[in-house]
């Protein structure tokens, strides 16, 4: 525990430091040269650097699934903090992020957000999530995919919170394929409610996409129906081996 303490605190001082460099130099590169790629270079870097100072290791089965040459919804259960950060950088080289309004709290962090073209939803007020799912809409039809937690939040018993329908919304306004997505691990490196992050092993499965092409507004509870029994059956397989 002491050993896992002390990791901590040098991770957290570790991507602290990288984000307050990383975030003010990528946000002026991509204001000087449009290029907000250099956003995700430095993001994933900051993951990478956080994971391997944790002692964290990620395994991944099913990348043949990943449809990387088209714009996608990755639909993923939640069971810690540090399931984000790892999706992002193990699924997509841009992927971008449907995050709660909250974290817009922090400002560096959130303006890099805004310039990754982050979408922020306020889960309070109806008629702004409305607007942020018509604005991921309309990113992903210009090519970008999305990463959504449809629970909303992190589980505190391993199993599967009820899902919230607004990310499928996106994908069927978008008429985007979902691919469900299952990690394990991330509670066994992060509890609820402590800080410590544990040197742990991460396993994520990928699942065949699912279309949704030809799909109408009224198909939403039997797609949410079919992408949770995927993610069921892909967490039942069990941790991803060498």
């Amino acid at each position: 525990m002491i050993i896992a303490a002390i990791r901590s605190v040098a991770t957290y001082v570790a991507v602290s430091l990288y984000v307050l460099f990383a975030a003010s130099f990528g946000m002026l590169i991509e204001m000087i040269f449009r290029w907000k790629g250099i956003l995700y270079i430095l993001g994933h870097g900051g993951v990478r650097l956080g994971l391997a100072v944790a002692g964290i290791k990620v395994r991944v089965a099913g990348r043949e699934n990943l449809p990387l040459g088209r714009a996608a919804v990755y639909c993923a259960n939640h069971q810690s903090n540090v399931d984000p950060p790892v999706l992002f950088t193990a699924l997509h080289p841009r992927m971008h992020i449907v995050y709660k309004a909250e974290i817009n709290a922090i400002p560096l962090l959130a303006r890099a957000f805004q310039h990754g073209g982050f979408v922020p939803i306020e889960r309070r007020n109806k008629e702004a999530a409305m607007r942020s799912l018509e604005a991921g809409a309309r990113s992903i039809r210009s090519g970008n995919s999305f990463l959504i937690f449809p629970e909303g939040t992190r589980s505190q018993t391993g199993e599967m919170l009820p899902f919230k329908k607004g990310g499928f919304l996106m994908a069927l306004k978008a008429q985007a394929p979902i691919v469900p997505v299952a990690i394990s691990g991330g509670r066994d490196a992060m509890q609820r409610g402590s800080r410590i992050i544990r040197p742990v092993s991460i396993s994520i499965r990928v699942g065949t996409p699912i279309e949704t092409a030809g799909m109408q507004m009224t198909d939403r509870d039997a797609l949410i129906a079919t992408v949770r029994a995927r993610i069921e059956a892909l967490l039942a397989e069990g941790p991803v081996v060498d």
